[in-house]
């Protein structure tokens, strides 16, 4: 129908045009345009009923072919649904054939277990008279015995145990006194063993480390330059790394004073950069500084990279590995931090090596030991405690904690990686010439070793030798015999063990000489 709307309007339009055209033409031609008009009133009426009839016949053959294309994808949708219908049915079928078979199975299983479970209360029963007969002709053997004896079985019992806890008392009592004497005859022979063979086979150098760097220059001149217009340069340069800079009458150096290490290195090579390019003015100073720090970082991270590589210990913290190689900027007693960390991680290794421990796990506590002694800000916990916390932070295992812990003896001691760490790190620390702290004291006790030897009459010459294990005194003949000898030695010993704190032994030797000198001419 809507496809008849349009030509009927035309039809409409085409009648009112002929009656426009009616007026507009003459009186005389009125009647004949009026039936032109109406004939193509009725042409235009008949081609619009022909078009409205094909349009029409042109839906219905529309609607018919979309009924037949919905219609089979409805019968498709449908031929699926059945086709899954009919496959879960299939599965549901074989699931039940399956059951039925397991449940006949099942059936057969217990009725092989019921017969079994017949058979076993039949031997059940027939041991129980078994056990019934022999405990009657048991108790008869006991009547008998007891008769025999005199005495009942609980006394002989008693008896019995008696006299075995008296002989596993006695046979415990000598494995014990016999374990022990063994253990004192070897065990501080085996400890010196392992500890001299752990200090032989470790190759140490002396550490000494300042707290003032030199820089040198080509020519006083630079100084001028490096001090700047009314100080300025030299300003920036100490605000920037907080490092004083001393300019003095020294020849082509100035001096760098800082405790801290690190600071120093960045203020030198900053200094280095500065003269080399020339241009020393304060923004040029700042940005220096700020790209050597950069470097130095980066550096830090590096050498502790590369320590652990040596070591041979794997999985390290990315931080502890930082803190490793910001030891190579610290020192201790001035004893450099990083080659102390080393020589202490080698030593461990080889004394768990002796014992029989894990080397690799000993080599990790003793490098983490003294981080404690790297922070960058002042903390006031003891470092031992601070690199405890620091390695059970970033997941060290328990033992390699606890060793970093109880290297000074701040906590408890609570696996055998926490006395080797201790001694190793006495080890490192206490010989003379690593500490300067250590080798001070080292001097003061030879000299006391030595006064000690000529507050005695007598005695002529004294030297502490041996690293201070031996003292070699000589005696004037004259004054002391063979006998005074002797006592003197044991006099001297006496005062030594009174009078001085040294570790392990001092040796006196005492000599006595007489010689006849005569001239021939």
């Amino acid at each position: 129908m809507d496809g008849l709307v349009m030509p009927i309007i035309l039809g409409v339009v085409g009648i009112i045009i002929g009656f426009v055209l009616a007026k507009i033409l003459a009186k005389g031609s009125a009647s004949s345009a009026i039936k032109v008009a109406e004939k193509e009133a009725k042409a235009i009426l008949r081609e619009a009923k022909k078009e409205g009839e094909n349009l029409k016949k042109d839906k219905i053959l529309q609607a018919k072919e979309k009924f037949i294309e919905l219609k089979a994808e409805h019968e498709k949708v449908i031929l699926s649904k059945d086709k899954k219908a009919n496959d879960a049915l299939k599965i549901v079928r074989d699931k039940e054939s399956l059951l039925s078979n397991e449940l006949s199975i099942a059936k057969k299983g217990n009725r092989e277990i019921e017969e079994k479970k017949k058979d076993f209360d039949y031997r059940l029963e027939f041991l129980e008279k078994k056990k019934e007969e022999i405990e009657k002709l048991h108790k008869r053997q006991v009547n008998q015995l007891e008769v025999l004896s005199g005495i009942s079985a609980d006394e002989a019992k008693e008896e019995l145990v008696k006299s075995l806890k008296d002989e596993a008392k006695t046979d415990a009592m000598s494995f014990v006194q016999t374990s022990i004497e063994e253990a004192k005859l070897t065990a501080q022979q085996e400890a010196r063993k392992i500890i001299i063979n752990t200090i032989q086979r470790i190759g140490t150098e002396e550490a000494v480390e300042n707290c003032v760097s030199v820089f040198n220059l080509e020519s006083d001149d630079v100084k001028g330059r490096i001090i700047g217009r009314e100080g300025r340069n030299i300003r920036a340069i100490e605000a920037a790394t907080g490092v004083e800079i001393i300019v003095d009458d020294t020849p082509d150096a100035i001096i760098l004073s800082c405790f801290d290490s690190v600071r120093r290195e960045v203020a030198r090579l900053s200094l280095h950069k500065l003269v080399t390019d020339g241009r020393i003015h304060p923004a040029r100073i700042e940005e220096v500084v700020r790209k050597t720090r950069n470097q130095i970082d980066a550096e830090i991270a590096e050498v502790g990279k590369r320590t652990v590589i040596d070591l041979g210990i794997h999985g390290l913290h990315p931080e502890l590995i930082k803190m490793v190689g910001r030891m190579k900027y610290r020192s201790s007693y001035g004893q450099n931090l990083l080659q102390h960390s080393r020589e202490v991680a080698k030593l461990c290794g080889l004394m768990a090596a002796e014992l029989g421990l894990n080397p690799k796990l000993a080599k990790r506590a003793g490098l983490l030991h003294d981080i404690g002694k790297v922070p960058e800000d002042d903390v006031e916990i003891p470092h031992a405690l601070l690199g405890m916390q620091w390695a059970e932070k970033h997941g060290e295992k328990p033992d390699v904690c606890n060793a970093i812990g109880a290297h000074h003896d701040e906590v408890e001691m609570k696996s055998l990686l926490a006395p080797i760490v201790q001694v190793c790190d006495a080890i490192s620390g206490a010989r003379p010439g690593a500490r300067r702290q250590v080798l001070d004291s080292y001097i003061q006790r030879l000299k006391d070793l030595e006064e000690i030897a000529f507050a005695f009459t007598g005695v002529k010459k004294a030297y502490a030798i041996q690293a201070g294990r031996e003292l070699r005194v000589i005696v004037e003949s004259e004054k002391v015999s063979d006998e005074k000898a002797a006592n003197l030695s044991f006099e001297i010993s006496q005062k030594i063990q009174t009078d001085m704190t040294y570790p392990g032994q001092v040796k006196i030797t005492v000599i006595r000489e007489t010689r006849a000198v005569n001239i021939a001419k």
